[in-house]
């Protein structure tokens, strides 16, 4: 599990960039880059970093599901993630 305050500062770095979207395509469109050096380094979304829902881990990222390979799997074999079942052949 990572720390509650990198949870945290990804939870707010999510609300700053959909706070900015808007007025960051206005100004891109516009092609005012001065205005748009001006906004908070935050509001930019290439900052963003996907973590798991559960327990925020970085690494091992499943982009369809949200959550890591680690609670995907552990999910899967309890049956808790519809249409998902174990491989054999």
């Amino acid at each position: 599990m990572a720390k509650k305050s990198i949870i945290a500062r990804e939870h707010k770095r999510q609300r700053m960039v959909a706070k900015y979207a808007d007025l960051r395509k206005k100004l891109k469109e516009a092609g005012e880059y001065d205005a748009l050096d001006k906004l908070p380094r935050n509001a930019n979304p290439i900052r963003l970093h996907n973590r798991c829902l559960l327990t925020g881990r970085p690494k091992g990222y499943m982009r369809k599901f949200g959550i890591c390979r680690v609670k995907f799997r552990q999910m899967a074999l309890d049956g808790k993630i519809p249409g998902v079942t174990k491989a054999s052949w």
